[in-house]
C-alpha cells in the first residue's frame, strides 16, 4: 500500500494537496485527469473518471471544423517530395 502524510494548503479560495508521483502512479492517475471527490463519513474519497475509449467514428462525431479550424496545415505548394 502506497501511502503519504501531507498538509493541506490555501490556492485561492480553496483548500489543495498535491499528490506525490508514487501515490499517482499508484492510483492511475494523470496529469489534467478528472476525478470525482466525495466524503465517506470522515475521509475524502478520490475517484478517478477513466477517460472514454471512443472508435474513430465516434471521434469522427465529435469533430466540428467551426472549432477545429477544418485542416491544421493548408499548404498550397509542396513541402517536399509529395506528388499531386
Amino acid at each position: 500500500m502506497t501511502e503519504a502524510v501531507l498538509d493541506i494548503k490555501h490556492w485561492g479560495n480553496n483548500l489543495g494537496v498535491r499528490l506525490p508521483a508514487a501515490i499517482a502512479t499508484a492510483a492511475r492517475l494523470h496529469a489534467d485527469q478528472r476525478v470525482s471527490l466525495t466524503v465517506q463519513g470522515d475521509s475524502v474519497v478520490i475517484t478517478p473518471i477513466r477517460d472514454e475509449v471512443l472508435t474513430l467514428e465516434q471521434r469522427l462525431s465529435r469533430f466540428d471544423p467551426a472549432r477545429h479550424s477544418g485542416e491544421a496545415m493548408v499548404a498550397d505548394t509542396s513541402l517536399g517530395a509529395e506528388r499531386w
